[in-house]
């Protein structure tokens, strides 16, 4: 199992507690915003602890961009799809400069996955593809759940069931690319606790799983950050640190790799 924290870079309480569930905790995988306001920080972070793998969250929505300085990116997923059918965005540029920054600053991505998963759209996925083949980096996510969390907010289920429509699209599109067999925790953002984690752990099914999640100190900065995601970083950090977590991974013999060690 790859546990993969998302949003490295966003803020500087999010990045400590990134860094705090890979060293005391289940945490394997990170990836990084290239727009963060604390994209420097993640950086420096990411040269101290070496066996954090490191991949590009790239970021199509919310924030500014980085190929057109100053431009602010659309604010959910109603914009991008607007932007996109009025040709107002240059997907390819915008991932392409993501890309480059965090090339720049001697970081090789391991993985790529999307902020909202926005690569379920075929115009980002074609050029996560691209870049992906582009700059050699093996690995992008497949964000599918593999199952359907009765504990999970109805929303949440009725949108992963929505989600797999796009699978046979997906697949073409990413046709000698690697993604793992499973993925999970989408469904329990904002809501991941211990008994959560615990019972996905649980329920994990054979073959190389990614679990994405959302850990972070709840700092200045996040509380002043645009996310409805503040207080349940912290609930998610102590799930992925706790003894109980440790144990089911343990009795049932599920074993933390990384992106390289896949």
């Amino acid at each position: 199992m790859i546990v993969n924290a998302d949003d490295f870079g966003f803020t500087r309480d999010v990045n400590q507690g990134i860094v705090e569930a890979h060293r005391s905790g289940i945490l394997t995988a990170t990836t990084l915003m290239a727009n963060g306001d604390a994209f420097e920080d993640a950086v420096r972070l990411a040269r101290a602890n070496p066996t954090l793998d490191i991949g590009c969250h790239l970021v199509m929505v919310q924030g500014s961009s980085v190929f057109e300085p100053g431009k602010e990116m659309p604010r959910d997923l109603a914009g991008l799809v607007q932007a996109l059918v009025r040709r107002e965005i240059p997907v390819y540029k915008e991932l392409r400069a993501q890309m480059m920054r965090i090339l720049d600053a001697g970081l090789q991505p391991s993985h790529l996955d999307t902020h909202k998963h926005t690569h379920l759209l075929p115009p980002v996925l074609e050029a996560v593809s691209r870049l992906a083949r582009e700059f050699g980096v093996p690995w992008v996510r497949r964000p599918f759940d593999f199952g359907i969390d009765a504990k999970a907010r109805l929303t949440k289920r009725a949108v992963t069931l929505g989600m797999r429509l796009a699978k046979p699209g997906f697949a073409r599109l990413l046709e000698g690319l690697k993604t793992t067999d499973h993925f999970t925790g989408f469904q329990l953002t904002g809501t991941l606790d211990g008994s959560g984690l615990v019972r996905t752990l649980e329920a994990l099914p054979e073959g190389l799983t990614e679990f994405m999640c959302h850990p972070g100190f709840l700092g200045e900065e996040l509380r002043a950050a645009k996310t409805r995601l503040k207080e349940s970083r912290e609930v998610e950090l102590r799930a992925l640190v706790s003894a109980e977590v440790r144990e089911v991974i343990r009795r049932r013999g599920i074993e933390l790799v990384n992106y390289r060690r896949a």
